[in-house]
């Protein structure tokens, strides 16, 4: 089955099909995707700025993330599943998105970043923990973390503004005269126009 194909069974499926046709599913799963995202990059935000001892330098690093860490996975959590709720609804044009992908792209070397954090620095955080500031491998992955969900925050907004959750063509409404509101009348009739009454003058 090619990558189409799947596409295609996703926007099929009986969850993607109903909250497509709901009045109301899709704006309260964005926003509670644009909340969790929010929350994630609060909380990311609190963990960068301790690495670079710009907040919450007095409280040791491991402290800082063993309280933060916890509510950023959950944040993660409904974030990803209220994105790959909405991605159903309309697969095929999400998938194409050129941003969409960037955000993936992003989404991934933020992992990767973490994974290098836990590589170097975080290997030596019993030597660092209660200083003001990680060292410098700490303080680029804190730095390189903020420009990376930055980047995530404003791919997503712009890919709001460049895909739709609809895919299928919309019937315009019919032209409506003004003509008819300011006369009073209703929607003009179908058949011949009356004969006017004759003036009297010749």
């Amino acid at each position: 089955m090619d990558i189409a194909a799947i596409l295609k069974w996703l926007e099929d499926t009986s969850l993607a099909t109903r909250i497509r046709e709901s009045l109301y599913i899709f704006p309260l799963l964005e926003s509670a995707h644009v909340l969790g995202l929010a929350l994630v990059f609060g909380t990311i935000a609190v963990i960068d700025l301790r690495l670079l001892g710009v907040a919450s330098s007095h409280r040791p690093f491991r402290r800082v993330a063993s309280d933060i860490f916890k509510w950023t996975w959950a944040a993660f959590a409904l974030t990803a599943l209220t994105g790959a709720l909405m991605f159903i609804t309309n697969a095929g044009v999400y998938y194409h998105n050129a941003y969409f992908r960037a955000k993936m792209v992003l989404l991934a070397l933020a992992g990767l970043n973490m994974a290098m954090f836990e590589m170097t620095a975080g290997r030596s955080v019993k030597q660092w923990d209660e200083a003001r500031a990680a060292p410098r491998s700490g303080k680029t992955a804190a730095v390189a973390s903020l420009a990376i969900w930055i980047a995530v925050i404003c791919m997503g907004r712009i890919i709001g503004f460049t895909t739709t959750r609809a895919t299928g063509k919309t019937t315009p409404p019919p032209a409506v005269n003004f003509d008819d509101f300011l006369g009073g009348g209703g929607a003009p009739s179908s058949g011949p126009a009356p004969p006017r009454a004759p003036s009297g003058k010749k």
